[in-house]
């Protein structure tokens, strides 16, 4: 794929602060038809720059009242069995293989504190390639907006 011009940078921004955004609002405020917006998201969904659309929410108002980033030290060779033994479990919202100090980082949301230790210690632990794990606690955390 071509690079994306400074017109798809500009739609992608609109999409990333509401995926909702109507392709003529889009138009007006790229200055192309409504045709063309349709076009290029078309022709950036086709070429996976844009691979889905979401909704953010509130986790304390679904119920998830302890939110982690828990780090973990793998055997390197098994990494694609962990990740989806870790994509198996409901709690875990996000994860990356990262380079540095530890292998993986969990993004997990837990109902309440004994929830995440259930978490941590009988589903992430149990993991037979799972070395080690440390967890650092989310006080508050903000969405990029």
């Amino acid at each position: 794929m071509a690079e994306l011009d400074d017109i798809d940078q500009a739609i992608l921004r609109m999409l990333e602060r509401d995926a909702r955004a109507s392709m003529t609002a889009m138009a007006d405020a790229v200055h192309v038809s409504r045709a063309g917006v349709h076009a290029r998201i078309k022709r950036m969904t086709d070429v996976g720059v844009i691979t889905g659309y979401t909704v953010r929410t509130d986790p304390v108002l679904l119920g998830h009242h302890a939110s982690a980033y828990i780090t973990l030290s793998i055997e390197q060779a098994t990494w694609q069995s962990v990740r989806d033994q870790l994509q198996a479990i409901p709690e875990v919202e996000h994860m990356a293989l990262v380079g540095g100090d530890f292998d993986v980082i969990l993004l997990v949301r837990a109902r309440d504190a004994r929830d995440l230790r259930r978490i941590v210690l009988e589903d992430i632990q149990a993991i037979p390639s799972v070395r080690s794990t440390r967890t650092t606690l989310i006080f508050e955390d903000f969405t990029k907006s």
